[in-house]
């Protein structure tokens, strides 16, 4: 019997080792296995905050599967609906140890990989709809065709449902044939959400804008009820279907450890709070703490806070 989620996610999960040496992979010698993936940062985000989450997915019949349904649990993230595919291997990656605060090197092992073989098969309405709220990226997006269309297939009844629906764009053009392809069905997938969360190139990207605002109005004017747009070192900036507006300062922090998970960190604390009922301008606020917290720890997902550690105004 289905337990009422929060809220459910679709997404590709990978066993990631991170280099313990700083410098090029090919000299690394000892790794620390962890566990990455865009859409189960977030499921992991929110669980901590106390949310009730389902993750939905493929994982091989391997031991990188075995590991991410270990960790599925141990961050109490419902798991019931992910397949284990005796067929296809669990996608894994490898990651450096960056200095100074620069982006690490990520290489990626995913070529048909089990989530990349996710379909509408793996969609269950009851389990759907038991939720409250959807959370998409374009990550699982880009992975197949079968995939694209399970995320679209998704959104469509939630919202029929009356349902929330959020959406990080989540851009990866390696994965995608062409750039056309990937503005026109990453939009798509934009178009059918309530809360909008791109980055500003990201948004440059998909429409040509290059303000804030502009980016903003484009989606407000293709039924997007809200567009929260990371601008980097600037904080965020926010424009509501009801005109409301306004940038929200950053966090700094004294010391940037690792810059992967950053916007993850953002659509968990916008999310979560949105579906507490907070304000928009709050909503954004908490993105950007989290989004601060995620960067000043090794790892995708390890800096993301519980509620006790979050510790707001």
């Amino acid at each position: 019997m289905n337990t009422a989620l929060d809220v459910v996610t679709i997404g590709e999960a990978m066993a990631m080792f991170v280099a313990r040496e700083a410098g090029d992979l090919a000299t690394a010698e000892h790794f620390i296995k962890r566990v990455a993936g865009a859409e189960l940062n977030v499921a992991t985000g929110l669980a901590r905050l106390g949310l009730r989450v389902g993750w939905v997915s493929r994982v091989g019949a391997d031991s990188f599967g075995r590991f991410i349904l270990q960790q599925l649990a141990k961050e109490g993230i419902d798991s019931q609906h992910v397949t284990q595919d005796a067929s296809h291997a669990t996608g894994f990656q490898v990651k450096s140890l960056a200095e100074n605060g620069t982006d690490p090197i990520v290489e990626y092992f995913r070529k048909n990989s089990a989530a990349s073989h996710l379909s509408l098969a793996d969609f269950s309405p009851d389990y759907f709809l038991s939720a409250r709220h959807l959370h998409l990226t374009g990550v699982a997006a880009a992975l197949s065709v079968s995939s694209l269309e399970l995320l679209h297939h998704a959104s469509r009844v939630m919202k029929e449902a009356g349902k929330t629906v959020s959406f990080d764009p989540n851009l990866r053009p390696v994965l995608w044939p062409n750039k056309a392809e990937m503005v026109k069905q990453i939009n798509q997938l934009a178009f059918q959400s309530d809360w909008f969360l791109p980055g500003l190139k990201e948004g440059i990207c998909l429409t040509g804008a290059t303000s804030p605002e502009a980016i903003a109005d484009f989606y407000l004017n293709h039924g997007v009820k809200i567009v929260m747009i990371k601008t980097g070192a600037d904080g965020a900036w926010y424009k509501t279907a009801n005109d409301e507006q306004g940038a929200v300062p950053p966090v700094f922090v004294e010391k940037v450890v690792d810059t992967v998970g950053a916007g993850d960190g953002f659509a968990t604390g916008a999310v979560s709070a949105l579906l507490e009922g907070k304000e928009v301008a709050q909503a954004v606020l908490r993105g950007n703490r989290i989004g601060a917290m995620a960067i000043q720890v090794q790892g995708d997902n390890e800096g993301l806070p519980t509620r006790n550690q979050l510790r707001e105004p």
